[in-house]
């Protein structure tokens, strides 16, 4: 998630918040595509009975979560992003307990508490007096959004079920992600930001899908599978 604050900070300067996320996405899809086509190939006939469920984490992992931390960067910083993040666990746990009957024990309170607590002195480096003059802004809100949505895809991801492996299944999400964008992409082009397709794209967009896309997510990735297994 630090990288991703990275870019969300820094390569909203250069791309358009959106059409950062959608090109982010489709290069991932694209970079990944070759080294799975022929599972998917195999397994096209599963696309159809999992589409929905592919199209759900695509569009909350990749287009909530991909599109609303670089719209936050625009009006907020990186410190508030990082605050705001931290909340996502919390509602990790609420949307379990409430939608999956998930039990809730002491241990795993305190485990979060712990957590959450050693997040926010790091990022506030041990000066708690920020989390007091702590001020909300449109972007924290964007971000706020953000944590609710990758809750909701962490969720699913481990609780739904896939005939697809681990690399196929992301190269699927990244390519439903990008659907997901695409019509907002379109919107923003018309009515808000022209993208520019210069170097500092190429650079931010290769960065975005190949940093905080392809490697920190296949690494979260694996963690949730290997704690479902």
């Amino acid at each position: 998630m630090a990288s991703n604050i990275i870019v969300a900070r820094g390569g909203v300067e250069y791309v358009p918040p959106v059409s950062l996320a959608f090109w982010r996405w489709l290069t991932v899809f694209l970079i990944l595509l070759p080294f799975f086509f022929n599972e998917i190939e195999k397994k096209k006939k599963k696309i159809k009975s999992e589409s929905f469920k592919l199209f759900i984490l695509g569009f909350t992992g990749c287009g909530i979560c991909g599109a609303f931390p670089f719209i936050a960067g625009m009006s907020t910083t990186m410190a508030n992003m990082g605050i705001i993040y931290t909340s996502s666990p919390i509602f990790i746990i609420a949307i379990s307990v409430l939608f999956f009957n998930d039990k809730i024990n002491l241990a795993r309170v305190i485990g979060l508490v712990l957590c959450l607590s050693g997040v926010l002195i790091i990022i506030c480096k041990g000066d708690l007096t920020y989390l007091i003059s702590f001020k909300f802004t449109s972007g924290d809100l964007w971000m706020l959004g953000a944590a609710i949505g990758w809750a909701i895809y962490s969720i699913y991801l481990i609780n739904w079920k896939s005939e697809f492996s681990l690399m196929a299944r992301f190269t699927l999400i990244a390519f439903f992600g990008a659907v997901s964008l695409f019509p907002f992409y379109i919107i923003e082009e018309i009515f808000f930001f022209d993208t520019n397709f210069n170097n500092s794209f190429t650079f931010w967009v290769l960065f975005a899908a190949i940093s905080p896309g392809i490697i920190a997510l296949l690494y979260i990735l694996k963690f949730k599978i290997c704690r479902r297994s």
